[in-house]
Order: structure tokens, then C-alpha cells, then sequence
């Protein structure tokens, strides 16, 4: 199935009626992102959540492990954890904007459909924490459908749960979904992993000891370490300075706190070693970086 022209267009309208010519909306009760921008746009280093995106006009390139993974209209991609990733859209324009919907994964919705997936003909192959693939026609399909419903905020409330759950399903039908399959196993590494990331995600700005990580993925420390890296393309300590730098960007961008108290905030006791390693993952000074900011799901 070809994404329709009408589902392009409605789609295009409805973020020019909600936002500016290039932007990011989300909808709250179907907790939907819908994405336009009218340009290329230079790399941005961000820490994508787990989230399903589909492209319906335009392209994008993403950075991930040393690899680079370019996606047009038609593809779909599954990030499966918290990943630290660089990305940029390569093909936009006025005339044809990049337009994309981004649903993000709800792991509660997965394990939920855990008895109905497994044993059933599924492959577990294909095992990647990025995976990108042609979408098939009913994940196009549902993908429609459950745009559709941000017309109506009823319809929304009421059939969004539903078609939310088909499209997880279809997720881990998919080839590219052999991650999602992993965290069905509450035993799999990827699912130890995903409570170690959790957990330094709540405690980023405090210092965070990798035995204290290992124990909490029930993993020796040198096993840890593996099985993180396989899964996030880094080490956990770089991983929660990565978490510590996006965090102190978007408060410097809000404009409300000194660069200084920014450093601090999110657990720097010097900020010249704050400029140093922001200036080396963003190109820029603190200072300087200010007016660049691009905030990309």
C-alpha cells in the first residue's frame, strides 16, 4: 500500500492548523507526534525514548553505533530503548515537506499481548535497538486510522486505546521488531538493560556505581557492561553524560538559568569541564549553541 496523497495532506493540515509551518505537535489523548519541517536540517544529537516513527514524505538520516540509516517516505522505524542518537532530515521542502508520525512504545501494552505473540510463528531474528523497514500495508493502514481519531477527540478517547494496541501488535509482528520481541522476556538482556537504563535515567545527576547497575540487570559487572553496549552502542557512564548534557541544553534553551547553574543542576561540579564535553557533543559552546537549538523526535 502507497501512503495516499489525502493522508498526506490531512496530515500537513492539521499540523499548519496546530502549530507553525515547521513543527512538532503532539495530541495529548492519543499521545501522537505529528512532524513537519519545511527544510534539511543540520545534525542533532538527541536521546530518542522508545517510540515507533513512520515517514510519509520526505527523508531523514540517523547515526547510531557508527552506522548511518536513511529512511523516506514509506519506511518505518522502531527504537526500542532510551538511545542516545544523531539525526538530521535530508529531503524538505516548502513545495514537499518532511512529514512524520511518531507513536511513542508503551511497554505495559507489549507485555499485554506477550501470551498472544509468542510460540505463534514469530521470529525472534532480526534483534536491534534501531530497525528500519519498508511499512507494510496494515501498519500503514493503522497508522491512518489512528491519526484519523485526533479529528474527533471522542473517537479518540474511545477507540485510541483499541487501535493503540493493534499497532504494538503489528510492531511486534513486524521483521524490525525483534528487540520489542526481547522485552517480552522479562529474563532477556534487553530486558535487564531496559531496567538498568531506567534507573540511571532517575538518578542521572547523582554518581551511579556500574555494580549497583549490574546487580539491579541481575548481571555480573563485566556482563553488564557487554549487553549494555550491545544494546545502546555505549558505555553506561557515557550514556548518563549523555542524559546529563541533553538535559542541561534544554534548560540553557529555555532561557530561565545561567550556564553555570545549568552545569550543576544536572550534576557537573566544574563548568569548565561542563563546556568542554557540551562543546565536544554539540559542536558548540554552551554560549554559542543557544540560537542552533533544534529539539528532534
Amino acid at each position: 500500500m502507497m501512503i495516499d496523497t489525502q493522508f498526506i495532506a490531512s496530515v500537513d493540515k492539521y499540523i499548519s492548523n496546530h502549530g507553525n509551518n515547521s513543527s512538532t505537535n503532539f495530541n495529548e489523548p492519543l499521545r501522537l507526534f505529528a512532524m513537519k519541517y519545511t527544510e534539511p536540517t543540520a545534525f542533532e544529537a538527541t536521546v530518542y525514548e522508545p517510540v515507533t516513527c513512520m515517514i510519509l514524505q520526505g527523508a531523514k538520516e540517523a547515526v547510531f553505533d557508527g552506522k548511518t540509516c536513511r529512511s523516506e517516505a514509506g519506511q518505518s522505524f522502531i527504537v526500542s530503548h532510551n538511545l542516545p542518537i544523531i539525526s538530521r532530515i535530508t529531503k524538505a521542502s516548502e513545495q514537499e515537506p518532511y512529514l512524520a508520525l511518531v507513536v511513542p512504545i508503551d511497554l505495559s501494552i507489549l507485555l499485554s499481548l506477550h501470551g498472544q505473540i509468542i510460540g505463534h510463528g514469530v521470529s525472534t531474528s532480526e534483534v536491534t535497538s534501531l530497525g528500519m523497514q519498508k511499512a507494510d500495508d496494515d501498519f500503514i493502514d493503522a497508522m491512518r486510522r489512528y491519526f484519523m481519531l485526533s479529528q474527533d477527540e471522542t473517537e479518540a478517547n474511545v477507540m485510541g486505546p483499541l487501535i493503540l494496541k493493534e499497532l504494538h501488535f503489528r510492531l511486534l509482528r513486524a521483521r524490525h521488531g525483534g528487540m520489542l520481541r526481547q522485552l517480552l522476556n522479562r529474563d532477556s538482556h534487553a530486558s535487564r538493560i531496559s531496567k538498568a537504563i531506567a534507573e540511571i535515567k532517575k538518578s542521572f545527576k547523582t554518581q551511579i556505581a556500574i555494580n549497583d547497575l549490574a546487580n539491579i540487570a541481575g548481571m555480573s559487572a563485566s556482563s553488564f557492561h557487554e549487553h549494555f553496549k550491545s544494546i545502546t552502542a555505549t558505555s553506561p557512564l557515557q550514556y548518563q553524560k549523555e542524559l546529563r548534557l541533553m538535559e542541561a541544553r534544554r534548560l540553557i534553551a529555555q532561557g530561565d538559568i545561567s550556564i553555570s547553574s545549568a552545569a550543576f543542576e544536572v550534576g557537573y561540579e566544574s563548568p569548565t569541564q561542563f563546556t568542554r564535553e557540551y562543546t565536544r557533543k554539540f559542536g558548540a559552546s554552551p554560549r554559542n549553541d543557544l540560537g542552533r537549538i533544534v529539539i528532534m523526535v
